[in-house]
């Protein structure tokens, strides 16, 4: 009886209005590290940070909060995630000692075919194909917030998305990262009715400073909860979004070619998140847990840390730490790209990409003063063979790098990594109309045709398929006990940006907020590899040209979300300071 009264209180605090004039305040502050008690939430953005936060404060643990703090970032951070994509959510629960998994990735139509993306005999250009209806995969986000709800939340959906609701309503300040991101995607913003009214209003985006409100998100997550979903997954929600999709809202005069796609209403009725074991590395006597395919992040990241399982990262220079970095991630995706679908679809070796005998055969491949030809070919798990690539050449093919990740833990020692995208930033770039979310262009993460002529490939399109994917929520454990958690967006390279993170906590001793913060390079199977200036910069490069590493400038690599508890029983909450303008950390109460 006691429960039943404090999840009512926590309802009704949860849901009340915020006070008068709360919109114009200042920005709530960017902070990358904060330490303490009670829990821990990490975002990209503060003031869904600070709606997890709230949530913990108030009772709710930490799956509570995840979900609170994913329904604020379809708010503010709507070009990465929101209610129209997917993700993958991994939940390590501290009274059992289990992490578990939940597979929320979107699914292409029944009607999709290997020729989704082939007009002609050639695939489609890669824009064309993201701008379109025949990107959108049926979402699986609301499914995955219902489900982690259900089997390990204390709160419904109405009373976890209540306050993203009172968000969307009241409105937030826009920052330069909202505007900057409408500005990038302008062009085919303002091609689409929806999109042009609710995010150029005026023509232009909205100012830095000013209040941004989306009043019809609002409506919708309220619909959403109030049915539990079954607007959406077979109601009027899901007749608009199928509706959009079947004839995207297009300006008329548009010289844009917008391909209609099929999605159909029974596509939604259909769709179900999958509960997955989670994949499982030993890694320096540590428990790492990651997602498991669909997912690539989970075996591409633990394939990767077995290969450098045979080297003590901790005594070699950083030159050779940065170099076995780079190499053991291009063998990693090289088996990625070839063995990786949908496992629904086709078998997925996970046992074997992630066996230390197969990592061993792929590790002797490296050498101290060399650098390995790229593109590497893939091995075969099946039948490992050292220092030997048997199963043909695998190349990258470039990907879009917006999502976002975030990270909670709570007074009990529960801990979530969520990692949600649209896919592109802007994700198809079609809102809903009247909806006020975004659609995804996921289905453009199949491969269009097979990479190799006349060879079955696992990441070709197919009716209900899952598209592969390189989120890589991940969860490390200490002798059954959390000892941090991580996950970052950045399309490919999250997977390098989580195993270089790990490798420099674990191994350098890096404290998490400069593991988090240190400039990155991203090797993905190519015979250059992108990196940060200030990776660039750094007296480390030139001793790794002298071995022959060639590096081409990137912007930014991911913007990685963070928690660890430290051996007094505190939490430490972990954001970028500068990446996407900086992200969010909070706990509960900071001590």
């Amino acid at each position: 009886m006691l429960r039943t009264v404090a999840a009512l209180t926590l309802s009704v605090a949860l849901v009340a209005p915020a006070p008068a004039g709360a919109a114009e305040s200042s920005p709530a502050p960017r902070v990358p590290e904060q330490v303490g008690w009670g829990g821990a939430v990490s975002s990209v953005d503060p003031d869904a940070s600070q709606i997890g936060i709230d949530v913990l404060r108030r009772g709710g643990n930490a799956v509570d909060a995840a979900v609170a703090t994913a329904a604020a970032l379809g708010v503010t951070d709507p070009f990465s995630a929101g209610i129209g994509g997917g993700g993958f959510f991994v939940y390590y629960d501290a009274r059992s000692g289990r992490v578990s998994t939940l597979d929320g990735r979107e699914t292409a139509p029944r009607s999709a075919t290997d020729q989704l993306f082939v007009e002609n005999g050639a695939p489609l250009p890669f824009a064309e194909a993201m701008t379109s209806g025949k990107s959108v995969g049926v979402p699986g986000t609301p499914k995955t917030w219902q489900q982690a709800l259900r089997k390990w939340g204390t709160l419904n959906l109405r009373e976890a998305m209540g306050p993203a609701e009172s968000l969307a309503r009241r409105g937030f300040v826009v920052d330069q990262t909202f505007n900057t991101q409408i500005a990038n995607n302008a062009a085919r913003f303002a091609d689409f009715t929806s999109t042009r009214d609710l995010y150029l209003p005026g023509g232009q985006p909205p100012a830095v400073g000013s209040t941004f409100r989306n009043p019809q998100l609002a409506d919708t997550y309220r619909e959403l909860a109030r049915t539990e979903l079954a607007s959406l997954y077979g109601g009027a929600v899901g007749r608009d979004l199928v509706k959009t999709v079947q004839k995207p809202p297009v300006v008329p005069g548009s010289t844009r070619n917008v391909r209609a796609g099929d999605m159909q209403l029974s596509d939604l009725a259909r769709y179900q998140v999958e509960r997955r074991d989670p994949t499982h590395t030993r890694y320096r006597g540590l428990d790492v847990y990651g997602m498991a395919a669909p997912s690539s992040g989970g075996t591409t990241v633990g394939e990767a840390l077995n290969i450098l399982e045979s080297t003590d990262l901790s005594k070699v220079s950083d030159v050779e730490y940065l170099h076995r970095f780079i190499e053991s991630t291009k063998l990693s995706f090289a088996d990625r790209l070839r063995w990786v679908g949908d496992p629904k679809f086709n078998r997925v070796p996970t046992e074997g990409l992630l066996s230390q005998k197969f990592a061993d055969s792929r590790a002797c491949l490296i050498k101290p003063d060399a650098v390995l030809p790229a593109p590497q070919p893939a091995a075969d798990p099946y039948n490992p063979k050292a220092c030997e690539a048997t199963a043909g050449l695998s190349a990258l093919r470039e990907d879009a790098e917006r999502t976002t990740h975030l990270t909670t833990a709570d007074r009990w020692g529960n801990v979530v990594a969520y990692t949600l995208t649209i896919e592109a930033e802007g994700g198809s770039g079609i809102v809903v109309p009247g909806r006020g979310f975004l659609l995804n262009n996921e289905l453009t993460d199949f491969e269009f045709v097979a990479p190799t002529a006349g060879v079955p490939h696992p990441n070709l399109p197919g009716p209900g398929k899952r598209p592969r994917s390189s989120m890589a929520p991940t969860i490390v454990l200490d002798h059954g006990k959390v000892l941090l958690a991580v996950g970052s967006p950045g399309g490919s390279t999250i997977i390098t940006t989580v195993t270089q993170i790990l490798t420099a906590r674990l191994d350098r001793k890096m404290s998490l907020v400069d593991a988090v913060k240190a400039p990155r390079a991203s090797q993905r199977n190519a015979a250059t590899t992108p990196a940060e200036a200030e990776f660039i910069a750094a007296s480390t490069t030139a001793g790794l040209q002298a071995i022959g590493h060639k590096f081409s400038q990137n912007a930014e690599i991911g913007a990685a979300t963070a928690v660890e508890r430290t051996k007094d029983g505190r939490w430490r909450a972990v954001a970028e300071p500068t990446r996407r303008g900086g992200g969010a950390a909070r706990v509960v109460k900071v001590g």
